[in-house]
């Protein structure tokens, strides 16, 4: 028999190799050890569009993911579906997946938000920065609050 599906998946993306862009994956290591109840964390390089089925049975999903183009610390907000898949890489957007799930399910995916987490260096090989740290910080403190009391909406 399999487990039931926990109402809220954080989707984390990134590269641990990559400096600053192992932001999201960091921040799904810290999430996936707090155990937190109703909660499932899954991490990867990058979205795809088979991450639409992960979103199936879900209440909430919480898309993380490092970027430099959003004020420090970092944002969280709503996404909704949009069909705005890349011609030039197969990487997806969180609207991407949302727009696939609306395509494959035949309904509205779930509640979805995007947490962007500030960083600066991507350079392969790099350490996380020490600006991204304390942004990694910042946004670890509000998502773990968030969660706990079950109050998760964009700020």
């Amino acid at each position: 028999m399999s487990e039931p599906t926990a109402p809220v998946l954080v989707l984390a993306v990134g590269n641990p190799s990559r400096g600053d862009d192992a932001l999201g994956p960091l921040l799904a290591d810290r999430l996936a050890a707090a155990r937190l109840p109703g909660v499932e964390v899954i991490t990867d390089f990058q979205l795809q569009v088979e991450h639409a089925l992960d979103l199936v049975g879900r209440e909430l999903v919480i898309f993380v993911d490092a970027g430099t183009s959003i004020p420090p610390p970092f944002v969280l907000e709503a996404v909704e579906p949009a069909a705005d898949f890349l011609h030039t890489s197969h990487a997806l957007s969180p609207r991407a997946v949302l727009a696939t799930y609306l395509r494959v399910q035949g309904e509205a995916p779930p509640p979805s938000l995007l947490l962007c987490v500030r960083g600066e260096s991507f350079e392969l090989g790099e350490p996380l920065s020490a600006s991204a740290a304390r942004h990694l910080e910042a946004a670890w403190a509000e998502l773990a609050r968030r969660l706990a009391s079950g109050r998760v909406g964009p700020t």
